[in-house]
């Protein structure tokens, strides 16, 4: 008999209050720890020595966290279960001089981070949100939580062929929001403005990572509130679910036969080419000191990998009802269907036929339905940090997520079951 579901709809309302806690990688890894704090994990430092002790811990590094529960008399070469996802979306980011402006508007200089949908981000109220660095070293978290920009759109009078020939949009010159009106530009005026917005005092500000966000909630959406549309669903709805899924099964701590562990990483979006993301060191410098810790050897690390299992939990496409043809026409995945299990045969997905054992084995146990995702043929697939895991650690790895529509949109579509689908075979697959 299948295993009853452990979350519910209620998992899904606190997704919502999640995304909408969580406008940049900084805020999201702070609620994330938040969380863990509260299930009784603690911080350690990368810079201090690590003890043998069980219990759960976690290492923050700038937009990633990695979390882990070591279970009572875990051997050495005891193998980990890894939940793997990102904490970064697609959005407008602060340039360096972020001052600008034309004829009498005052705006906002930005960079297009990674690849959004661009026309989503016009004619939104949006805010502004990040990390700011102050002149010590230390850094604050800044969130502008109201409507403070906007990307207008050209008028259809001042682009008749618009609705005919489609939508052109120039990166540098169509993105900039506006923030006021006033022709004197002064370096400056932002970084003051958020130093004031944050209570820091002026002039302390030395560096920023800022980035824009639509300011409208998460919301349930259709006649039977079966649809949930937001924001950085793509991989925040992830990151949720994998640190729900770590916390329920440290709670039952004493049955665990593996280390689960949560790496959630920054910078999917551009390449996981940094210190925080996938392609870095993070993950492997702290699983093996968690070996080295318990009294390992290399051995007991090599050991410890070669059993260990990651699921690189990203969202996937959900069969679209307006471009059905641009889909695998075998492959239908639809909202609500439960999580995908997602195959690219040239390696953008990690997943091959052993993998898909594992996780299929979890969902059944979970009591959870399971679909399966192909591109078309004739469309070049997306890949996520599965690839990357696999390759760095020698890790066997599997490509997961949850079926969305809009993926990349500043609002992005689920099904209101799907996150709390999710989590339950994350935990299943933990609690193996």
């Amino acid at each position: 008999m299948s295993a009853p579901a452990r979350f519910d709809r209620g998992h899904t309302d606190d997704l919502m209050s999640f995304l909408a806690a969580s406008p940049s990688p900084y805020h999201a890894v702070a609620n994330t720890a938040e969380r863990l704090e509260k299930a009784g994990f603690r911080q350690v430092a990368e810079t201090d020595a690590w003890d043998a002790s069980s219990g759960g811990r976690y290492v923050l590094r700038g937009g990633a966290i990695v979390a882990w529960y070591v279970p009572e008399g875990a051997a050495p070469h005891t193998p980990f279960h890894i939940i793997g996802a990102h904490t970064d979306s697609p959005n407008l980011r602060v340039k360096p001089r972020p001052d600008t402006g034309a004829h009498g508007w005052r705006q906002v200089a930005v960079e297009i981070y990674g690849g959004p949908l661009l026309n989503s981000w016009l004619d939104r109220d949006l805010g502004l949100a990040g990390r700011l660095t102050l002149r010590d070293g230390s850094s604050v978290l800044v969130d502008v939580d109201r409507p403070l920009l906007r990307v207008p759109q050209l008028a259809v009078h001042l682009d008749r062929t618009v609705t005919s020939e489609g939508l052109k949009l120039d990166k540098q010159r169509h993105m900039q929001p506006v923030w006021g009106l006033g022709d004197d530009l002064r370096d400056g005026d932002l970084i003051a403005f958020l130093e004031e917005e944050a209570g820091l005092a002026a002039g302390t500000v030395a560096g920023w990572d800022l980035m824009a966000h639509p300011v409208e909630a998460p919301a349930y959406l259709g006649r039977d509130r079966e649809l949930v549309a937001g924001p950085r669903m793509d991989n925040l709805l992830s990151v949720h679910a994998g640190v729900a899924a770590l916390t329920a099964a440290a709670a039952s701590g004493a049955a665990l036969t593996r280390i689960p562990v949560l790496a959630a990483f920054d910078h999917e979006e551009n390449g996981s080419q940094s210190d925080t993301g996938a392609d870095g060191p993070l993950l492997g410098t702290v699983l093996e000191r968690s070996v080295f810790a318990r009294g390992g050897s290399y051995e007991d690390r090599a050991r410890a990998f070669a059993a260990s299992v990651c699921l690189s939990s990203d969202t996937g496409h959900a069969v679209h009802p307006n471009y059905g043809e641009r889909h695998d026409p075998t492959h239908h995945p639809r909202v609500n269907g439960g999580p995908l299990l997602k195959v690219n045969v040239n390696n953008r997905y990690a997943t091959d036929g052993s993998g898909r054992a594992v996780f299929a084995a979890a969902c059944e146990r979970a009591g959870v339905p399971l679909q399966s995702f192909v591109s078309n043929n004739s469309m070049p697939c997306g890949t996520t940090i599965g690839p990357i895991t696999a390759a760095r650690h020698g890790i066997r790895t599997v490509d997961i997520g949850v079926a969305i529509l809009s993926m990349h949109s500043a609002r992005e579509l689920c099904g209101a079951d799907d996150p709390f689908l999710l989590a339950n075979s994350l935990l299943a697959f933990l609690q193996d």
